[in-house]
């Protein structure tokens, strides 16, 4: 298997909206009516939304290629992009996602791994993340990886409010 991480760029806004869908769908369908999905992807994910945090100079995203095929992507935050501003000594893991055709091949670490070089490079002390209370398996991933509760936010799905648990590691 041959692995490979890329930044996005402007051109890339086209299949970004295609993976954002797709991988936001999958995750998160079945525990969510079917109007609140909607509204939230129609939001989230709408070209011009995406066009505006592809534009913004403290958020990036990478695309992450198994065998040249785009398996996911990761997007992290620094300063007031930050979803809760968590402070200047540390990044956010935003979005990070994985084709479910895709999971269990060790795609997600290698995502994690980039966040912790960019946080390297960028002397950076933490990295922090929210993820969904009823995510099991991805607390657990965090888990493994050395990520601890650190607090919680509340998210909205549409009109319902979800819990988002905030988890942080620290690297140094």
């Amino acid at each position: 298997m041959t692995i490979n991480i890329k930044k996005c760029t402007l051109e890339d806004l086209g299949l970004l909206q295609e993976i954002s869908i797709e991988t936001f769908n999958e995750t998160f369908k079945n525990q969510n009516s079917p109007e609140n999905m909607k509204a939230y992807l129609e939001r989230a994910f709408n070209l011009k939304q995406l066009e505006k945090e592809l534009s913004n100079i403290s958020s990036e995203f990478y695309f992450i290629y198994s065998n040249e095929e785009t398996a996911g992507y990761l997007k992290v935050n620094t300063h007031y992009s930050q979803s809760e501003i968590m402070g200047n000594n540390s990044i956010e893991i935003e979005r990070i996602y994985i084709r479910k055709k895709l999971h269990k091949q060790g795609l997600g670490k290698y995502l994690i791994n980039k966040a912790i070089e960019i946080a390297i490079e960028r002397n950076k002390e933490k990295i922090q993340l929210g993820v969904w209370e009823k995510n099991e398996s991805a607390i657990n991933f965090y888990r493994k990886l050395e990520f601890v509760q650190t607090g919680a936010h509340s998210f909205y799905m549409g009109d319902e409010e979800q819990i988002d648990l905030i988890m942080t590691k620290t690297l140094i």
